[in-house]
């Protein structure tokens, strides 16, 4: 009979990968962004063992977004008191925090388990054009097809 193979810990391999979001379109973006890092296009993928590559997002502020989703985009987030939702628009959110509209679009598209915290963890995104992991030995990677 034939065991399933499960990757161990030090068998995984991974790879530091760099995304230019200048021009690009958030979704489409984030959706390939979740694959690295969930490892699901690598062949020892299994889905509850994070087998995932780092990646690192430059050019941020630079997203865009389809149709008039600029002005009716909201992100939201609740105090936990009664009455304690706060709303932000898309425009607003690019202008203060473009780092953080990258990273909850990526965490809608990875799972909801235990996983998520580490995949999270090895997402790295930057406003500009320059970022501090140059000693990885990033491969840029053009996400659309």
């Amino acid at each position: 009979m034939n065991k399933s193979f499960l990757p161990k810990a030090n068998e995984i391999d991974r790879k530091w990968f760099v995304v230019d979001a200048e021009g690009e379109i958030l979704g489409r973006m984030a959706t390939r962004i979740a694959r690295m890092l969930s490892g699901k296009s690598k062949p020892i993928y299994s889905p509850a063992v994070d087998t995932g590559d780092f990646v690192v997002v430059i050019n941020a502020g630079k997203v865009r977004l389809t149709g008039n989703k600029l002005k009716q985009k909201f992100y939201y987030r609740h105090s936990g008191y009664p009455g304690g939702i706060k709303a932000t628009r898309y425009d607003v959110m690019m202008e203060k925090k473009p780092e953080e509209v990258i990273k909850l679009a990526v965490k809608g598209m990875l799972p909801k388990n235990k996983l998520q915290a580490r995949m999270l963890k090895r997402l790295k995104v930057y406003a500009g054009g320059n970022h501090p992991h140059k000693a990885q030995k990033c491969e840029a990677v053009k996400v659309t097809k």
